[in-house]
């Protein structure tokens, strides 16, 4: 049936709320109808999830996204959207092979749709949690439950894939652990880090509302190209948002924004690490597990310990710098995947990226700090192991100038490197758009919620695919590709998400055998929204 006459056919009965919840989960026509596409619930995908090894263990829970007070500490207390209550929410562990049965319950407000993804498993695609090219949105009032293999080892977490609810409350570290796990280690701490508006100063929607109008919008980037953002030296990059079938922004803050406030726009946030400007959003919060730098998370630990940091940026807007004053942080994995140990002072952690690191621990008390790059604010952890006392909130270990760990100068452990293949089918991702628009696009055309397999990048199963970021802006972007992990290069580590520096190019590998229709956008939270989205489609 053709997409567009079955989103009419089920509009009527669904209400503009729902139409930018629609699934176009019949498999789309494609670009020009001449490309059909795998369907996300076909029989190719039945297929590969059939070659999963699984070892019959099941583990089942149910995760409730409502309304709640969350406590931050130091007296924070805002109101936002979380699992279970909680933010972030409870981690949920597993072992490689076992099924995740997960009910998601959606108990938000104002009719508000949601959905779950799970971020870098490499599952089958109609458990992608992306509403509408993999499944219909989950109406509130209703249930829809994932079940899928979680076949890879590694660490991932979970949020949502509607409007900007990435940037409230509702995600939660998913680890899976290998029962051949080769590291040595005594203990585990997995450390989230997030920068956090919602409930303080505004909400996302808000967020988005505001810079969803571009500079051009207030007068200041007149006679700017359309890819370009028109502000040079101005160091304000890019914004988004197109909050498809999240709450609407609130009246006060479409008539703010009308008015050109700028109650959360952040100027002159510059990071040399992120080849300029390095974020739009001022946050009043940036968060470690869930707690502010003035009240700090603490991990209580033994002298002489080794123990396993599993670090995952949750964050709408903000790379984090992130080092352990007087330790060394030995490099094991990102993105879930092992890598070449390599020993540095500081970590640099986009959006959407992982990475574990392995520290010996000192006597004493340790800050864990997680500057926001480039925005002059950081997010604090406690690490104790022996008497002393605390930092203050705006510590500044010397660790965070010393050798600064990025992905591109890690390499592959030898037993995931890619295969030598020659390369099938290469796509240009050309990434586009600027601040005086807030045009963000990939390849000069805006992701369309509505028609989600209108412009696909396609791709067919047995494939070795090349992608070639090309990052034609004058940001970063954090590009992230579901259902598959890509090779930075020959050699370089095996990804799900990679930093692509402005007027930089990124070439990128992976083995098309994960059939379906997949996302490949930018993580910041707003790009995305506004557009820098794709879809990696398999030839039916």
């Amino acid at each position: 049936m053709n997409s567009i006459n079955r989103r009419s056919v089920l509009l009527a009965g669904l209400g503009a709320a729902g139409a930018s919840a629609l699934a176009a989960c019949s498999g789309g026509s494609g670009s020009g109808g001449s490309n059909a596409l795998v369907n996300p619930s076909g029989p190719a995908v039945a297929a590969a999830e059939k070659k999963r090894k699984g070892t019959g263990r099941q583990q089942n829970l149910t995760l409730t996204a409502a309304p709640a007070m969350i406590d931050l500490g130091g007296g924070v207390m805002p109101k936002t959207w979380a699992f279970d209550g909680r933010t972030p929410g409870k981690q949920v562990r597993l072992s490689v092979g076992d099924t995740l049965v997960a009910e998601l319950s959606n108990q938000l407000p104002n009719k508000t749709t949601t959905s779950i993804h799970w971020h870098g498993i490499a599952l089958r695609n109609d458990m992608d949690g992306v509403p509408p090219a993999t499944q219909i949105a989950v109406r509130a009032g209703s249930t829809f439950t994932y079940q899928f293999v979680a076949d890879a080892p590694g660490t991932y977490f979970f949020h949502p894939h509607v409007g900007v609810q990435l940037d409230r409350g509702l995600y939660a570290p998913l680890i899976v652990e290998d029962p051949k796990e080769t590291l040595d280690y005594d203990d585990e701490w997995v450390v989230l880090l997030d920068d956090w508006v919602d409930g303080v100063t505004g909400t996302p929607d808000e967020v988005f509302a505001e810079l969803k109008q571009g500079m051009g919008g207030m007068g200041m980037g007149e006679g700017a190209s359309p890819s370009s953002s028109g502000m040079e030296g101005h160091d304000m990059g890019d914004m988004g948002g197109m909050d498809m079938g999240g709450d609407s922004a609130s009246p006060s803050a479409a008539a703010s924004s009308g008015g050109m406030s700028m109650k959360f726009m952040l100027m002159g946030a510059e990071s040399d690490l992120l080849g300029g400007d390095a974020g739009d959003v001022k946050y009043p919060h940036h968060l470690i597990n869930g707690r502010v730098a003035a009240d700090p998370d603490v991990y209580t630990g033994k002298p002489r310990k080794k123990v396993r940091l599993r670090i995952i940026n949750a964050g709408g807007d903000t790379a984090y710098r992130l080092a352990l004053a007087d330790h060394k942080l030995t490099v094991t994995h990102t993105d879930g995947f092992p890598v070449r140990h390599q020993e540095v002072d500081a970590l640099l952690v986009g959006m959407g990226e992982r990475y574990d690191v392995l520290v010996t621990l000192g006597d004493g008390v340790f800050p864990l700090v997680a500057l926001a790059e480039g925005k002059n604010a950081n997010g604090l952890a406690l690490v104790r192991t022996g008497s002393g006392s605390a930092p203050k909130a705006t510590v500044r270990p010397k660790e965070l100038d010393g050798m600064i760990m990025t992905a591109s100068q890690l390499r592959a452990a030898d037993d995931v490197r890619l295969k030598s293949a020659k390369t099938d089918v290469t796509h240009q991702v050309k990434l586009t758009g600027g601040m005086d628009k807030y045009n963000w696009a990939i390849n000069g055309t805006p992701f369309d919620m509505n028609d989600p397999d209108a412009h696909p990048i396609l791709i067919e199963e047995g494939q070795r695919v090349r992608l070639d970021f090309l990052n034609d802006t004058d940001m970063w972007h954090p590009m992230h590709l579901h259902g598959h992990t890509y090779q930075l290069g020959d050699s370089g580590p095996r990804k799900d998400t990679s930093i692509v520096l402005p007027k930089k190019k990124l070439s990128v590998f992976f083995d098309a055998d994960n059939p379906g229709q997949w996302m490949l956008h930018c993580h910041n939270a707003y790009h995305g929204e506004a557009g820098m989205m794709a879809n990696v489609a398999y030839r039916a």
